[in-house]
């Protein structure tokens, strides 16, 4: 080999193998190393196309102590191939400290497109796309997770099959009129987009949780009006001596008879 190598960061496809692209393919033909989220999902997608080669790990247990080996190859002259199981690397994957420290390094990194959950579940959705926030895996905690959905973006997320009732609940409780996609099993035989408010989809998933990996597309919360900016403060001081932001905007709307959602949006977008 001569001269310094590169990554090429190769998307994955998310449940048909026929969605990786030409490109992609060829550049797992050609590099020389491989690096996986999992090795043997990996082989199945290379056994598919005939596509050989060296193959190492590379997931979120191994990635700070894989990275600088890898670096080191591509300073030798290596082509390294970063690939995730579905979708692709770095969003909600492996692969941020990779691509850091071959950016550090002064190596060239190059990224193929192809498929992506986010993407497919956005479009899919219905609901505006002009401008729309990813927030990854929705946080457990209920004050994190409320103040996750609280913006004004659409908002594309992932979320466990297990956790999706509880989660439309918590929105049926902000807004119950929120407009919202589940997408389920996506390019997938059992592929399915249930749309519907946020008090419909809660109910429908109450005690049928939706089966396979889910991704929620949820539009964005209603700008508030006519919030009195006193209440509004008053929630800021609850806040700021400890009290939940939920809990603040609810007392405060008692006392004054302005909206706790509203208040709560105002408070918390602060």
């Amino acid at each position: 080999m001569s001269g310094p190598g590169r990554l090429v960061i190769c998307p994955t496809p998310i449940g048909n193998l026929e969605d990786v692209t030409l490109r992609v393919l060829s550049a797992r033909r050609d590099a020389d190393l491989i690096a996986c989220e999992d090795t043997r999902t990996t082989k199945v997608l290379l056994d598919r196309y005939g596509v050989t080669g060296e193959r190492v790990r590379y997931d979120a247990h191994v990635e700070r102590r894989m990275a600088p080996r890898l670096v080191g190859r591509m300073r030798a002259g290596a082509v390294v191939a970063l690939v995730s199981d579905a979708g692709m690397p770095l969003v909600s994957d492996p692969g941020f400290v990779l691509v850091q420290a071959c950016v550090a390094a002064g190596l060239a990194v190059e990224v193929l497109p192809g498929p992506s959950a986010a993407l497919a579940a956005l479009v899919a959705s219905a609901l505006p796309a002009e401008t729309w926030r990813f927030v990854g895996f929705l946080p457990r905690k209920r004050g994190d997770l409320e103040a996750a959905l609280q913006v004004s973006e659409t908002v594309v997320a992932f979320e466990s099959p297990r956790r999706v009732a509880a989660t439309l609940a918590v929105l049926a409780e902000l807004d119950g009129d929120r407009p919202v996609a589940v997408c389920r099993e996506l390019t997938k035989v059992h592929e399915e987009v249930v749309r519907g408010t946020a008090a419909e989809l809660a109910a429908r998933y109450a005690d049928a949780p939706p089966r396979g990996e889910v991704v929620l597309v949820i539009g964005g919360a209603p700008a508030p009006t006519g919030v009195d900016p006193g209440a509004v403060d008053a929630v800021r001081q609850l806040i700021d001596a400890g009290a939940r932001a939920r809990v603040a905007a609810r007392v405060v709307s008692d006392l004054t008879g302005t909206p706790a959602n509203a208040l709560y949006r105002e408070a918390a977008g602060s």
